[in-house]
């Protein structure tokens, strides 16, 4: 069969392709669909870079967090983090939460998971620490039957400024709607150093906080040397929490957004490209 494409549709199809590339341009896959290589592992009660149980797998092209190896729960709270620390990026994450939550789980952790924003250095966090000092971008999965936003923020050995006053309580909900069952959903989260941080879903900012600093309390048996309050996080590590529900992670991704944090008017630039926002 001889078919004859027209240079109308050749142009129109290398252009279409030209976007795909340029509309990818700049990513980093931080999960590669394959292993763990560029990835450490801490679990509370547990030697850094012990993946007790193998709660952190790779499976089918999915980060898998599973906890068919565990007796009981026991507050082994585990996390995940990527090998290099970042200031100003986007993160994205796409996630479901499966299965039943691990016997001996908390009640609130139920569907509960999270991105650790700004973390400590992992190899800085004692044996039996339960939580990275770190800003947690809360990931929520509906009950069925209640109201549960997701993309919230929590705050482990730390404190954040919203609403131009000082946030002490620990958690603060989005604005988001309620994901339920297991479908898939895509986080993203904007941060710009110790300035701002927002977190979209639906190309919708469904929470803004800015001035991310070590504070407060919600974390426990860390080293006082790290915990200096007061301190500023203009960048750190990012983790995936394993807080007993089972969760996979399809997508792991960051556009590091460094190269133009010198100059405002390109940052600005290169954000709006990046985030087609519904909402400004």
């Amino acid at each position: 069969m001889n078919l004859k494409i027209s240079l109308p549709l050749l142009v129109a199809f290398a252009f279409l392709l030209a976007n795909q590339a340029s509309a990818q341009k700049g990513w980093t896959k931080l999960f590669n669909g394959k292993d763990l290589k560029d990835w450490n592992i801490k679990i509370a009660k547990h030697d850094y870079r012990d993946n007790y149980a193998n709660t952190f797998r790779v499976e089918d092209g999915l980060m898998k967090v599973r906890y068919d190896g565990y007796q009981n729960f026991d507050q082994q709270y585990g996390h995940i983090y990527y090998k290099s620390p970042y200031s100003y990026y986007l993160l994205e994450v796409t996630y479901r939460f499966v299965g039943e939550q691990a016997k001996g789980g908390e009640g609130w952790a139920l569907r509960n998971s999270g991105a650790m924003l700004h973390c400590q250095a992992p190899e800085t966090i004692l044996k039996n620490q339960d939580f990275p000092i770190s800003v947690e971008a809360q990931l929520l999965g509906g009950d069925g039957t209640h109201e549960r936003h997701t993309s919230n923020v929590c705050t482990p050995g730390t404190q954040i400024v919203y609403g131009e006053k000082p946030f002490t309580a620990h958690c603060l909900n989005s604005k988001s709607k309620t994901y339920a069952g297991e479908q898939w959903v895509t986080a993203q989260f904007l941060v710009l150093g110790d300035s701002v941080i927002k977190h979209i879903i639906d190309k919708q900012v469904v929470l803004e906080y800015t001035k991310p600093q070590i504070g407060g309390g919600s974390v426990s048996n860390y080293d006082p040397k790290i915990k200096e309050d007061g301190k500023m996080l203009s960048s750190g590590y990012i983790s995936l929490q394993s807080e007993s529900h089972p969760i996979d992670f399809k997508t792991v991704r960051l556009f590091d957004l460094a190269p133009y944090a010198k100059d405002k008017t390109k940052l600005n630039k290169v954000i709006e490209k990046l985030l087609p926002l519904n909402q400004q």
